[in-house]
């Protein structure tokens, strides 16, 4: 049976809604994830249901979530994969190649700046930025030049950097993220613990390792008591 979603007219986009939740961009990702695997596997055709029940995803919440940007289905049919891939990469902003710096050349930023899957997704790594002058004027093991920290605001001037990646330690995170602000960035991602305080009109998004861990931990001891 042919989802609910599919509809006469293929691919048809609405005006980006001004309020996405982050939940739903967040679902959108895992999506364009799903999509990309079957791509990769010849899958020229999927209807929500089936999408749902080979990636354990929610059905409905897939036809809720696309239902926000248009309609991508045809009627007995289904969703085409490379249609609905290549929108959902427009949507989220993946079809201009974004340039990322990482600041901290340390084992964390050194291991982020050569991580493979952010190129093959459209993230360049153009620099690490560092105050060691150890460090300034060397290069990861990809290739990615660690520059001076004190070059940063002059280098966004010229460069055209989108996102910068906080992974210093956690007391020089404040005084980094307000030389990223101070140098114009409006997209931040930080590996570093605890809170940030960033302006109004810049997105900061955290990924505490440390609190994951202790989630899991959590999840742990549950089952200890358990037993």
């Amino acid at each position: 049976m042919v989802a609910l979603e599919l509809v006469n007219a293929p691919n048809k986009r609405r005006q980006m809604p001004e309020q996405v939740s982050e939940l739903t961009t967040n679902r959108l990702s895992v999506y364009l994830r799903c999509l990309n695997e079957l791509d990769a596997a010849g899958v020229q055709t999927i209807s929500s249901q089936g999408l749902a029940e080979q990636f354990q995803l929610n059905a409905a919440q897939i036809r809720k979530d696309l239902a926000y940007f248009g309609e991508f289905g045809v009627r007995g049919v289904g969703y085409y994969v490379k249609e609905l891939r290549r929108h959902l990469r427009q949507i989220l902003g993946l079809n201009r190649r974004l340039r990322v710096v990482i600041m901290g050349a340390g084992n964390l930023g050194l291991a982020l700046a050569d991580y493979p899957g952010f190129r093959q997704e459209g993230f360049e790594i153009a620099a690490l930025f560092d105050a060691s002058s150890e460090k300034i004027g060397h290069e990861s093991r990809g290739g990615v030049p660690i520059l001076d920290i004190k070059e940063l605001k002059r280098l966004a001037r010229r460069e055209r950097f989108d996102i910068a990646v906080i992974a210093v330690p956690a007391p020089e995170a404040q005084p980094v993220v307000d030389l990223v602000v101070d140098a114009g960035f409006k997209a931040i991602l930080n590996f570093s613990p605890g809170a940030l305080k960033v302006p109004a009109e810049v997105k900061l998004k955290s990924v505490d390792l440390t609190v994951s861990l202790e989630s899991l931990s959590f999840y742990l001891a549950r089952g200890d008591e358990g037993a």
